[in-house]
């Protein structure tokens, strides 16, 4: 069985299509919302769905692990409330997995939905950093339930907490990006945000990851920067 697991905090706008995106599945699975502490109906449109609840306190790295903690699944699959998913994504996850039993995990081509020419560079930048074995949460990262344990989790830190888990997935065995289906992802992060200021965003907090800066100053000193960087 396959473990969905869904960070929210005040998702009610996404959180039906993706839920309904996921009933559409056929292969066998569990919804786990793992919910930070929503104002508005998203736990309740959730339960409608079936999907188990867990709650705590917001972040995404702790309200992650939460949900593995109780997760019945053989593969976790980490997927993004504003994600569009393919009625054949589990069935592919099922088939790369039992097709390639080193496999430790993966995720899945991503694109990004915007219709602006920014929307499809993204696109394009997300496919060629994933050709360097570079990746975040944003792309639906799917790993053996062994793997899981062996790696210690994913961390709860407040940011970067996809890639350092996607770091410690390469550091254990090969994994795979699923190019059929794709997975598609909202522009919503990037609207009213000046691309120039959104990578340059991007290249600062890389540039603090790999200097060993605590997760939680990461944290402070990226959300903080990003309400007064150049807006369009």
């Amino acid at each position: 069985m396959i473990s969905i697991i869904i960070p929210t905090l005040d998702e009610e706008k996404n959180i039906v299509s993706l839920l309904a995106d996921i009933n559409a599945q056929e292969h066998p699975y569990e919804t786990i919302v793992s919910d930070g502490g929503s104002q508005d109906s998203t736990i309740a449109i959730a339960e409608k769905f079936g999907a188990r609840i867990v709650s705590g306190t917001a972040g995404r790295g702790g309200q992650l692990r939460r949900a593995a903690t109780i997760a019945r699944g053989d593969v976790l699959f980490f997927l993004h409330a504003d994600s569009k998913l393919d009625p054949d994504s589990l069935a592919a996850i099922r088939g790369a997995l039992c097709a390639q039993p080193d496999l430790v995990g993966g995720n899945f081509d991503l694109i990004f939905d915007g219709e602006d020419g920014f929307s499809q560079w993204l696109t394009n930048f997300y496919r060629w950093f994933r050709s360097k074995g570079l990746y975040y949460g944003d792309s639906g990262i799917f790993v053996r339930r062994t793997t899981y344990d062996q790696i210690g989790g994913i961390p709860e830190w407040p940011l970067m907490e996809d890639y350092r888990f996607t770091r410690l997935m390469e550091d254990v065995g090969p994994t795979i990006c699923l190019r059929s289906p794709p997975l598609r992802t909202s522009s919503r992060r990037f609207h009213g945000r000046h691309p120039v200021s959104i990578f340059c965003g991007w290249c600062w907090i890389h540039m603090l990851y790999y200097l060993n800066v605590s997760p939680a100053y990461m944290a402070r000193r990226y959300y903080k920067r990003r309400q007064s960087w150049w807006r369009a």
